[in-house]
């Protein structure tokens, strides 16, 4: 091996540096487009649907619900809620994702259905937390409060709304369980976050 490692770098001392430059390019655009395309292939329902903790759990769940089919036929998806649209933030996630992928190859976590159930709370916590960090991001990139119509809404939803922003909640605090079952014995108002400044 370090035989070989030597030749390639004698022949790469001998190329003009343009040539270097070039390959250099090359490997970079490859990398980059291989790296887009990996990306959007993670961010679709048959990616996200392709093991079966997901597929036989929480999308099960998720069937039928007011994201999956509703009146305006507007369809939400698992990247939907739950990845960043953001480039930055959007990686971030996905290396986070890595670790969750390890506890579903190697390690066998929630490979079952019995032991999803024991981890469902903690698994939910996870989501809760994420998203009263960054306040309800991802809800917010389809639900705008500012395009809501208080008409629309009855005094009880318009009297919460107005409560909730009054303590500084954020959509996660109310409204959840609205795509998957909710876990027992906790809620997103369980959790304390420290607000990113």
């Amino acid at each position: 091996m370090k035989k070989t490692l030597t030749r390639i770098g004698g022949w790469l001392a001998r190329r003009n540096p343009f040539v270097l430059i070039g390959i250099a390019v090359v490997a970079t655009l490859v990398a980059v487009a291989g790296g887009s395309a990996a990306m959007e292939y993670t961010m679709t329902e048959a990616f996200c649907t392709s093991c079966h903790e997901m597929r036989n759990n929480v999308y099960a769940e998720y069937g039928g619900s007011i994201h999956d089919t509703n009146r305006t036929g507007v369809r939400a998806i698992c990247p939907d809620c739950h990845v960043p649209r953001e480039p930055v933030d959007k990686w971030i996630r996905k290396v986070q994702a890595v670790g969750e992928l390890y506890q579903h190859f190697v390690v066998g976590k929630i490979d079952t259905k019995e032991k999803f159930r024991e981890h469902r709370a903690e698994l939910a916590r996870n989501v809760w937390t994420r998203m009263k960090l960054t306040d309800s991001r991802e809800c917010r990139h389809c639900h705008t409060a500012d395009k809501m119509s208080s008409d629309l809404q009855t005094e009880t939803a318009q009297a919460r709304h107005e409560k909730g922003r009054e303590e500084g909640l954020t959509c996660i605090d109310c409204h959840f369980g609205i795509a998957h079952n909710e876990p027992k014995g906790i809620t997103p108002a369980d959790i304390v976050v420290k607000q990113k400044l």
